[in-house]
C-alpha cells in the first residue's frame, strides 16, 4: 500500500502540545500524527462495520424472508475454534 504525504497547518499552541507529547513518547511529530490518524481510522472503520451489522440485523428482524435465509444458512459454531 502506498502512502502519500499531506500538509496540515497547526496553531502554534496546538503544535507545541502535540510535539511535547510526541517527544514524551519518543517519536517525531510526523510519526505521532500518523499514529493518531491510523488509530482514528481504525476506530471509524470499526464503528462503520458495527453500524452496518446493526442495519442488517434490523432488516433481518423486520423481514421474514431474510429470517428464513439466516435460518437456512445457520449460525457459526464457535465451540470448535
Amino acid at each position: 500500500m502506498s502512502s502519500f504525504p499531506i500538509s496540515i497547518r497547526l496553531d502554534p499552541s496546538v503544535r507545541e502540545i502535540l510535539e511535547t507529547d510526541a517527544l514524551k513518547q519518543g517519536v517525531a511529530l510526523a510519526t505521532y500524527l500518523r499514529e493518531l490518524a491510523t488509530a482514528r481510522a481504525k476506530t471509524v472503520r470499526k464503528a462503520s462495520l458495527r453500524a452496518e451489522s446493526k442495519r442488517v440485523g434490523e432488516y433481518v428482524q423486520a423481514h421474514p424472508e431474510a429470517q428464513g435465509f439466516y435460518e437456512a444458512w445457520g449460525t457459526p459454531d464457535q465451540s470448535h475454534g
